[in-house]
């Protein structure tokens, strides 16, 4: 009888199976999952946080990755806040710290910028009556992984918890976050 409920205690079962690991801070998560996560994409990667300009900062040669991916055929989206949107405003009063919400947009902006037009990349906007809902709630979608950071108060992005998930179903915690992500797309705006 203690054996069947040892393997269940330690097994996840059901829609936990999703779950690969949950951190308290998104900054807890090693450099290397993301680095992983991203290299490891063929498909899709979908950076749908609201500056997402930590990945030009703390993934080496990012840029180039970038590159590499779109040109090899994976799809790459980037779903940013509006740097002049109300949302982006109020946050950063929020926030009140030295790198604006705006200023962290701008970075990831002027990166892409050096990377110019390329097939299978594209960059958008939140809708601005998304963007509410955009700033609360970061989804990195990377095949059929995904880092989420559901964003607490007045912290900013690297402060709030995060977790990993990796699909293994229809409906699951994935797909739901998933589905999260394209509503925002369906409505944003192209950037430019």
């Amino acid at each position: 009888m203690l054996w069947p409920r040892a393997v269940k205690d330690r097994l996840k079962t059901g829609n936990d199976r999703e779950l690969v690991h949950s951190y308290p801070y998104r900054s807890a998560c090693p450099s290397t999952v993301w680095a992983e996560l991203v290299e490891n994409s063929s498909e899709e990667l979908f950076l749908a946080g609201y500056t997402n300009y930590f990945f030009w900062t703390q993934l080496p040669r990012f840029a180039e990755t970038i590159r590499r991916k779109a040109e090899s055929g994976c799809r790459v989206r980037i779903l940013l806040g509006d740097p002049a949107g109300e949302v982006t405003t109020q946050r950063e009063a929020i926030e009140d710290v030295a790198l604006s919400v705006s200023t962290r947009i701008r970075i990831t902006l002027e990166h892409l910028g050096r990377l110019g037009a390329l097939p299978g990349l594209e960059t958008r906007y939140s809708s601005a009556e998304d963007a509410v809902n955009h700033v609360s709630l970061s989804v990195f979608r990377f095949d059929s992984d995904a880092l989420v950071t559901p964003h607490l108060a007045r912290l900013v992005g690297h402060d709030s918890p995060l977790l990993h998930l990796r699909r293994q179903g229809d409906g699951g915690m994935f797909d739901r976050f998933a589905e999260h992500s394209e509503e925002l797309w369906s409505r944003s705006v192209p950037v430019g």
